[in-house]
């Protein structure tokens, strides 16, 4: 069986979650997002898959998120869509996906329904 996790080696989340994938003897395949971003097409199938909006996967805690008001309500989801496409920074971590779904990973126990 396979994982995909959309990584951030700096966050401890995604660290532990990506030691939770390992330990499960699954074949994990890791894709540091800040280096190699996902399309934005692949960013929203991943989102659909997940069954989130772009909205829910955004990460409010970076201050770019603020700054370009995408906590104020006032944008579209493909407005949050592209902006996190723009600026990678903006997706928050990690994503994992196999053979049973999509989630967004946090906190890092949520990988164990995937499994």
């Amino acid at each position: 069986m396979n994982a995909t996790i959309y990584h951030n080696p700096k966050c401890g989340t995604s660290r532990k979650t990506l030691d939770l994938l390992r330990e499960s003897g699954r074949d994990v395949t890791v894709i540091e997002y800040l280096e190699t971003p996902p399309t934005r097409d692949e960013l929203a199938r991943l989102y659909a898959r997940a069954g989130i909006r772009a909205s829910e996967g955004l990460r409010a805690k970076e201050p770019l998120a603020a700054e370009l008001g995408l906590l104020d309500g006032m944008k579209s989801e493909d407005e949050i869509l592209d902006a996190m496409i723009a600026h990678p920074i903006l997706i928050n971590r990690p994503l994992v996906e196999t053979d049973k779904g999509v989630a967004l990973c946090r906190p890092q126990d949520k990988v164990k329904s995937l499994l």
